[in-house]
């Protein structure tokens, strides 16, 4: 039986999750077993999740196969963005310095602050009185 060519890559944003593989084919895009146009719903979600493969110019070169978890559908397609520049990595290292210029391969690190004692929220407080 001849072995399964695949490339892995995880991806993060906020909470969302992503493993994504990448498979030789046709350009055929799932997620959560799912076709990528009903998945993403608006055209940016889209044109993000998309983007490492069309810098890379290999969108009709790789199936993609996407489980995400956690966090919005916004969020899920930018942790797919993450997960396919890093299988993209993996199947080609001379992709890095393109992927690099265009900031597809660092990891967002904005997430949600947390909530602190004596507040009402992370930031807002509790309206005062003076009288």
């Amino acid at each position: 039986m001849a072995e399964l060519v695949q490339y892995y890559g995880t991806g993060r944003r906020k909470s969302a999750i992503a493993r994504v593989y990448l498979r030789p084919g046709t350009g055929d895009f799932k997620v959560n077993g799912r076709p990528f146009d009903q998945y993403f719903v608006t055209e940016s979600q889209r044109s993000s999740a998309r983007q490492p493969l069309h810098s890379s110019e290999t969108a009709s070169t790789f199936n993609v196969i996407a489980n995400v978890r956690g966090g919005g559908v916004a969020g899920q397609a930018d942790a797919v963005k993450l997960g396919i520049a890093r299988a993209l990595l993996q199947f080609n290292a001379e992709l890095r310095k393109k992927l690099k210029s265009e900031g597809l391969i660092s990891r967002d690190p904005r997430a949600k602050e947390r909530k602190k004692y004596g507040q009402k929220g992370a930031r807002k407080r509790f309206q005062y009185s003076k009288r």
